[in-house]
């Protein structure tokens, strides 16, 4: 953790958080172009690259049927390759969803959102009574000590207009900084918290025993991946209260400068859901943006989130 007396130089900071607004340069995008992959052939599966380093969708899996060593090993690959994996027509139930997540990990029992049938599958439906609010991009419960390594998710009901899912490449995002920015961040902590999303819809009471339960965490502000050795932005918008060590303003507009780099286009991948699809996100290195613009047409999703370690 960077000490409170240490020397940034948050006016060069700014400066660079200035241009990155305009979107990541091409001389700086190209000098890591590199999704993170091997370089070996894949010959279990034929992935289909979505994006120029994010996303790949995956034909000719059936994902409710058992799956060999062979292929799984295959699976891991591609996700630490592409991020974030697309499957379509898949005939999943509850129990055949959580069966998958639990190739990869334990699942992990979200504290706070409904559930469907079964603990660690949680239900997100939106309609006009209940209307959507994941359009802010994020990384799944970093508010927790060992956040999740992935998440799985597939579509129950699907508008027929609007509902997709956009994730962001946030190694490609470190990658798109500027040396003095990346410079800066080497090092630093930021403080991660429930309360300023899902302790705003609590009592005094509730939120208390939540806290008890889930105190705010510090996780490092560049995050490595194991597997790989890539290094990424980790954190967001939705969970990350602050910036350890620094001034309040200079670590707000820090904070702010970092948030931002998920939202450039060049970054990212964009779904478009089909009843029965499922997108596999390897949480580490990704965060996701669901868009909120099919009001008040119904949208049901399934998700199971898989356990992970603590970010290093």
């Amino acid at each position: 953790m960077t000490s409170p007396d240490t020397t940034i130089d948050f006016a060069a900071v700014r400066t660079a958080g200035a241009d990155l607004r305009r979107g990541p340069r091409p001389a700086v995008a190209a000098r890591e172009l590199s999704t993170g992959g091997t370089g070996e052939p894949y010959t279990r599966l034929a992935p289909v690259p979505c994006g120029a380093t994010i996303g790949a969708e995956i034909p000719g899996i059936d994902l409710s049927r058992p799956l060999d060593d062979a292929v799984l090993a295959e699976l891991r690959r591609a996700l630490l390759e592409y991020k974030v994996l697309f499957f379509r027509d898949q005939d999943l139930t509850a129990d055949r969803h959580a069966a998958f997540a639990r190739h990869w990990g334990e699942p992990q029992i979200h504290p706070f959102l409904p559930k469907a049938g079964r603990p660690e599958v949680v239900r997100l439906a939106h309609d006009a009574d209940a209307p959507g609010v994941e359009n802010i991009w994020h990384s799944d419960a970093s508010f927790t000590g060992t956040p999740p390594f992935g998440s799985i998710l597939r579509a129950v009901e699907v508008p027929d207009i609007g509902g997709d899912t956009m994730w962001a490449d946030m190694a490609a995002a470190y990658d798109g900084l500027p040396d003095d920015v990346r410079t800066a961040i080497d090092g630093l902590t930021a403080t991660h918290d429930f309360t300023q999303s899902f302790g705003r819809l609590m009592t005094g009471e509730q939120l208390a025993e939540a806290r008890r339960a889930y105190p705010p965490v510090r996780h490092p502000v560049v995050r490595t991946i194991p597997e790989t050795g890539r290094k990424l932005i980790y954190v967001n918008s939705v969970f990350t209260a602050r910036i350890d060590g620094v001034g309040e303003a200079d670590g707000a507009d820090l904070l702010d400068i970092l948030t931002d780099q998920a939202r450039h286009p060049e970054y990212q991948v964009r779904f478009r859901w089909e009843p029965g699809s499922v997108a596999f996100w390897d949480n580490r290195i990704t965060q996701h943006y669901a868009l909120c613009d099919y009001y008040p047409r119904p949208r049901v999703m399934e998700r199971v989130t898989i356990t992970g370690d603590r970010p290093r």
